[in-house]
């Protein structure tokens, strides 16, 4: 078993070498020694029941790195000799079980997940090969031809990790068994979007999927939502359908599915508002804290999480009280260690990777605290925070920065540094979903906002020549004339 996860940005200008790895998480067969994140807990709970099984388990590399641009070719090649190491090491494997994240892009390989699967195949031809996905990615023939099961991770924000990695085991352990006979099929929806799964048409579509599961002939059903900015040919998302030795059903459960998703565009996509707009709805609140997702600027989507356009114009209209973050500025961190806490200063924050993140801002602040060594949970995961700094402007506004660039999850984040959201009028978060639950529960309204940024949500204008037409871009992306969008 193994994890080689991240998300690639093909747009973003920051590229995804080994440090990337090695500053979030890097281990060498050890992570299950170690508290589970979101992409180790497949890790634990495998080890787990196939020692309850007497089976011997070899673990190798657990490779995570925050989501930035195209991953180096020597770093790519390294990681994915360690785990083809490994396993000819091992003598060999009866059952290949893999955390992947499905949209990881290298140089001069499009479909990473793919080129993985074929070199672990090319090993072991007669092994039972799962794979775990997260559903931003892009599902591809080659996984499904080179793997026995593929499943994705039904719920965003992503708190199901392990159940799909249970469930991915059981399977497994079938089809090694004899017991069943994995049949992948899946169905090209033509879409790019973003679909929270908590709450309205898609936590309907959701319940939908799992109760097909309990077709007869049916083991699993999962949608990749695909991750819209990777330029890559199977961009956007795709229905997928496992039976158990019944090709037919396969295909046709996933078009039926597919084709109902895809009826269900306006309703299950998200709609974020421009920043104007979403400022007037601020101002007009009476009561907080407003949350404010600054949805173009998501690291976890490959961003470089340092942009000032949200804080910018909340420092224009005047806006005071609120909590901000997490600003990426290595620089202010080390800037504010040598310093101290206590500090007074005259720091320039964010704004500095590229246009993409705007202007640098200028503000005389305090040094409030300085923290290293903080997590935030994502599901039952803890992921890193590295250093952090919580800096206080004028008329109470709290701004955090740190020195490892991630998107914010949870309110913790925040208060663990000792800022007390619910004095706040407005707090600002540095995501697109993950945010959403956790701070559903302290928030008065939550707004998502399209901000500028390297995750701009707004579909219809990315920048993709690989992929074939999709809503919202065109209106009908199954006629081939690729007709104008009149409904986006």
């Amino acid at each position: 078993m193994a994890t080689l996860s991240t998300e690639t940005n093909t747009f973003s200008n920051m590229p995804t070498a080994m440090s990337g790895f090695q500053s979030f998480f890097l281990r060498h067969g050890t992570a299950t020694q170690e508290p589970p994140n979101l992409m180790t807990e497949a890790l634990h709970l495998w080890r787990a029941r196939a020692e309850a099984l007497g089976w011997t388990v070899t673990e190798s590399l657990a490779a995570i790195a925050e989501p930035a641009g195209r991953t180096t070719a020597a770093c790519y090649e390294s990681l994915v000799q360690e785990i083809t190491t490994d396993l000819e090491g091992s003598g060999g494997a009866d059952v290949i079980l893999l955390q992947l994240h499905g949209a990881m892009v290298a140089e001069g390989i499009d479909d990473c997940e793919g080129d993985v699967l074929r070199r672990v195949r090319r090993i072991c031809p007669d092994a039972t090969i799962g794979v775990s996905l997260d559903q931003h990615c892009h599902l591809t023939q080659a996984m499904l031809d080179e793997s026995d099961l593929i499943i994705c991770f039904k719920e965003y924000p992503h708190d199901d990790a392990s159940a799909r990695a249970d469930e991915l085991f059981d399977l497994a352990r079938r089809a090694h068994a004899g017991e069943i006979r994995p049949v992948m099929h899946m169905y090209d929806c033509r879409m790019i979007n973003l679909y929270l799964t908590k709450t309205g048409a898609m936590r309907s579509f959701v319940d939908q999927m799992s109760k097909r599961e309990q077709d007869p002939g049916i083991l699993s059903i999962s949608l990749g939502h695909g991750f819209p900015w990777g330029d890559v040919a199977d961009v956007g998302a795709r229905m997928l359908v496992v039976s158990d030795d019944a090709p037919d059903l396969a295909a046709r459960t996933a078009q039926q599915l597919g084709e109902a998703f895809f009826d269900l565009r306006q309703e299950v996509s998200c709609h974020p508002l421009p920043l104007c707009a979403a400022l007037d709805q601020a101002a007009a609140s009476t009561q907080g804290p407003v949350v404010l997702a600054d949805m173009g600027d998501n690291s976890g989507g490959g961003a470089p999480g340092d942009s000032t356009f949200l804080l910018r114009g909340l420092l224009e209209r005047g806006f005071h009280n609120f909590a901000t973050g997490i600003y990426w500025d290595p620089m202010v961190v080390q800037l504010c260690q040598d310093a101290g806490e206590g500090s007074h200063m005259r720091l320039r924050i964010g704004g500095k990777t590229g246009a993409e993140s705007g202007d640098p801002v200028d503000l005389p602040v305090l040094v409030k605290r300085i923290r290293s060594g903080l997590g935030q949970h994502l599901g039952q995961g803890l992921e890193p925070l590295g250093t952090m700094v919580w800096l206080r402007a004028q008329n109470e506004v709290d701004i955090l920065v740190n020195d490892l660039r991630t998107q914010v999850y949870h309110p913790e984040a925040f208060e663990q540094m000792g800022i007390d959201l619910s004095e706040k009028a407005i707090v600002t978060v540095k995501s697109l979903f993950h945010f959403y639950g956790p701070f559903a529960k302290v928030a008065s309204k939550i707004i998502q906002i399209a901000t500028p940024g390297g995750t701009s949500p707004r579909f219809e204008d990315l920048p993709l020549t690989k992929s074939s037409p999709y809503w919202p871009k065109v209106q009908n992306p199954f006629n081939t004339l690729g007709e104008a969008s009149s409904d986006a």
